[in-house]
């Protein structure tokens, strides 16, 4: 039987591929920080009863000594580190402590397995946000990366530190450039599930108005389901390496935003311009969507869109959902957490 450790396994991904991983045979393993009240509701939504086959350790990325100590025991053939301090829009407010976990914990993780056992394979959860506004349409695995966050720095010194270990020590270790990927389970925060979450609630008169920061910005956003497949399939190839994992697909957060409201049947229109710009009901003109510049970045990531050939011709790997099924599977969800379907 495979063992495999996950770090950040109460997130979104974490929990996918926990799932995954399960159906697989693995005997799966998760990092959990300690505190008063852990955070396991992902993985009893998603896995139900199977949650229980996890089995859960304290530790931190930022302890090194607790990561030797887990990595010691359990000698995992397989560590997703998708441990992060995930939010882009907190790294601003956050930069020193958004470097400590997302630069310095990949080090303390390395450095374990540098210790324990070269032999372990390594995931490192990478991120299209380091491309930043390269001047690209398209970004692949050799395009430049000009970061316009804490968070996207802190993560492009992950994945340079990443490779430094392949090439420096032989190990097993892979950068995943993951582009946006989003479900059910995706954090409130986050602009995606902010959106679905607004639409279910105005369906249920629980809110009257989604604000919203800039509706103008690019993303290619795929199905986190179709990610942890692919970050699996990096692990089972014979060598280590790099691969972008997106849908090739770009839309816009306004474009976003309306196929959530006309799952429910609302078709926006749009009036006035910048921070005065809002979202009316088409057919009876109630305003629906508010821009707010507190959800402004100070730096502004425009576009990103993604080219995943590589990981399609090495890997095998196809995204099977589409955008409209996205967007449909996360507001049916969050229209039946509020008991309306």
């Amino acid at each position: 039987m495979k063992i495999a450790l996950i770090t950040g396994i109460t997130g979104q991904d974490g929990v996918y591929l926990a799932g995954f991983l399960l159906d697989r045979g693995y005997e799966v393993h998760g990092l959990v920080r300690r505190s008063s009240w852990p955070n396991l509701s992902r993985l009893r939504e998603l896995l139900g009863e199977k949650a229980g086959e996890v089995r859960l350790h304290y530790g931190d990325v930022t302890d090194g000594m607790s990561l030797l100590k887990i990595i010691g025991e359990i000698k995992p053939c397989e560590i997703y580190n998708l441990a992060a301090q995930s939010f882009v829009q907190a790294s601003f407010e956050m930069p020193c402590y958004t470097g400590n976990v997302n630069a310095m914990g990949v080090v303390n993780l390395l450095e374990a397995v540098k210790s324990v056992g070269r032999e372990m394979k390594v995931y490192q959860a990478s991120t299209s946000e380091m491309f930043g506004n390269n001047g690209c349409e398209v970004q692949d695995e050799s395009s430049p990366m000009r970061p316009c966050s804490p968070y996207a720095a802190a993560k492009l010194y992950a994945y340079h530190m990443t490779r430094f270990y392949r090439e420096a020590y032989g190990m097993f270790v892979c950068n995943g450039i993951l582009f946006n990927h989003e479900s059910p389970l995706r954090g409130e925060e986050f602009v995606t599930r902010k959106i679905t979450k607004a639409v279910a609630e105005i369906v249920a008169g629980k809110e009257d108005t989604l604000f919203i920061g800039s509706l103008d910005s690019s993303r290619d956003w795929g199905h986190a389901a179709d990610y942890v497949r692919g970050m699996w399939a990096m692990m089972q190839h014979d060598t280590p390496d790099d691969y972008v994992l997106a849908t090739g697909s770009s839309v816009t957060v306004r474009e976003f935003v309306e196929r959530a409201f006309r799952y429910v049947g609302i078709v926006l229109q749009w009036k006035g311009s910048g921070e005065n710009e809002v979202g009316k009901d088409a057919t009876s003109g109630r305003v629906y969507v508010r821009v707010d510049k507190r959800f402004y970045r100070p730096a502004e990531l425009n576009r990103l869109r993604g080219d995943a050939s590589k990981a399609r011709r090495v890997l095998g790997w196809e995204p099977t959902y589409d955008l409209d099924a996205l967007v449909e599977e996360m507001v049916k969800t969050d229209l039946r957490r509020l008991g309306i379907c």
